[in-house]
C-alpha cells in the first residue's frame, strides 16, 4: 500500500472540502431545508477546509524539518478533528440525528489540541 505524505493528505482533504461544499450548495437544497441545517453544513465545510490548509502548512514545515516528529501529532489531531467535528456536523445536517451534536465538541478538542501542540512545537523549535 502506498504511503501518503502530509501534503498529499492536505490535497485530498482540501479537494473533498471543496467538493462537499459545492455539493451542499448545489445538490442538497431539498435535504438542507432549514437555515439551521444549512448553517451547520457550512460550518462543517469551513472547519474542514481551514484544517486541510493547516495540514498543508504543517506538511511544508515537515518537509523542511523532517526530524520534528511532534508535527505528526499535529496532523493527526487536525485529521481527527475533521473526521469528528466536520463529519458529525455533515451527518447531523443531512439526517437531523441530533445526538451527533454531543460528539462534535470532541472534534473541537482535537482541533484545539492540534493548535496547542503546533504552538508548543513552534516555540521550542524556532527559538
Amino acid at each position: 500500500m502506498m504511503k501518503l505524505n502530509t501534503i498529499q493528505i492536505a490535497g485530498i482533504l482540501g479537494g473533498l472540502a471543496v467538493a462537499i461544499g459545492a455539493f451542499g450548495a448545489h445538490g442538497l437544497e431539498a435535504i438542507l431545508d432549514s437555515n439551521a441545517r444549512t448553517e451547520t453544513f457550512e460550518t462543517a465545510v469551513k472547519y474542514h477546509f481551514y484544517h486541510a490548509l493547516a495540514i498543508l502548512v504543517v506538511g511544508i514545515w515537515q518537509r523542511s524539518e523532517p526530524t520534528v516528529k511532534r508535527l505528526n501529532t499535529v496532523v493527526w489531531m487536525f485529521f481527527i478533528g475533521i473526521l469528528i467535528f466536520s463529519g458529525s456536523l455533515y451527518v447531523l445536517s443531512l439526517t437531523g440525528i441530533s445526538w451527533l451534536g454531543a460528539i462534535t465538541p470532541l472534534g473541537g478538542v482535537a482541533f484545539i489540541l492540534g493548535w496547542g501542540i503546533l504552538a508548543f512545537t513552534a516555540k521550542n523549535k524556532l527559538h
